[in-house]
Order: structure tokens, then C-alpha cells, then sequence
């Protein structure tokens, strides 16, 4: 499980570290997409591999998911670590989060989110402040 928030930069050539804690689990080998919030999303390879089988069984007959299902896989690209445990983050994903250098990346259950850090700060600060009517809703489904 991804856990955590982390301050990195990214590098003259695009590149980011992912933090040491993530890299394991994450796998050498993961996906990189655009995610929700304007941050982007990185999976481990099977934890890809589910949200891939269950998109693959919404019914495409749905223009609402036939829309979501293309945002998502077009900005889908497979990346690695070097030995540094550095990755480069596509153009497209980059201007896509609005990163341009300082990045946040936090941990999410079963996934991580790269945000630029001005966006991360500012979600967070709007979420912490409706934290306790966001928890309320969240009783109804059962957590």
C-alpha cells in the first residue's frame, strides 16, 4: 500500500525520483496515466492490469464511458526506474498536471499521484477545509 508525501523536483530532462518507499511495490516496470484533479496516476503493473479488465467490461454502448476510457488510456505510456530510481515523465503528462518543476507525490492505497505542487497545495487546502462534511458522505458508503 502507497502511503505518504513526498517533495521532489523534477530534473533538467523531465525526470522525477520516486521515493525509496514506493519503489518496491511499484515494480521496475509500472503505468503512467492522467488522473483525476489534474495529477497524474502511476500503477504497478497488476494493479494496472485490474483497472484495465474492469474499464474493458463497462458497456462501450455508453458515450459517458466511452469518453472516460479514452482520456484515460491515451494518456497511458509504460515507464521505469533507472538505478537511481529516477523516471522520465512525459511532455504530454507534464503539461497535463501543469508540472513544471516542484512536484508532490503522495501515496493512495493502491496507487500514486504526481501533482505540481502549487495544485497540490491548493486542493489540499480547499479538501482540509470541507474534511469533516467530506467524511460525513463518506459514512453512507460504507467507510
Amino acid at each position: 500500500m502507497f502511503l505518504g508525501e513526498y517533495q521532489h523536483a523534477l530534473d533538467i530532462k523531465g525526470r522525477i525520483t520516486i521515493p525509496a518507499r514506493f519503489r518496491e511495490m511499484l515494480g521496475e516496470r509500472f503505468v503512467a496515466t492522467k488522473g483525476l484533479d489534474n495529477c497524474i496516476y502511476l500503477y504497478p503493473q497488476d494493479e494496472w492490469k485490474v483497472i484495465e479488465e474492469k474499464l474493458h467490461a463497462l458497456p462501450m454502448t455508453r458515450a459517458d464511458v466511452r469518453s472516460y476510457v479514452r482520456f484515460f488510456f491515451s494518456g497511458a505510456s509504460e515507464l521505469e526506474l533507472d538505478k537511481q530510481g529516477r523516471t522520465v515523465l512525459s511532455v504530454n503528462l507534464r503539461n497535463y498536471a501543469g508540472i513544471d518543476k516542484d512536484v508532490t507525490v503522495i501515496g493512495v492505497g493502491a496507487r500514486i499521484e504526481i501533482w505540481s505542487t502549487d495544485k497540490w497545495e491548493s486542493y489540499n487546502e480547499s479538501a482540509e477545509a470541507s474534511y469533516e462534511e467530506i467524511a460525513e458522505k463518506m459514512v453512507g458508503l460504507g467507510i
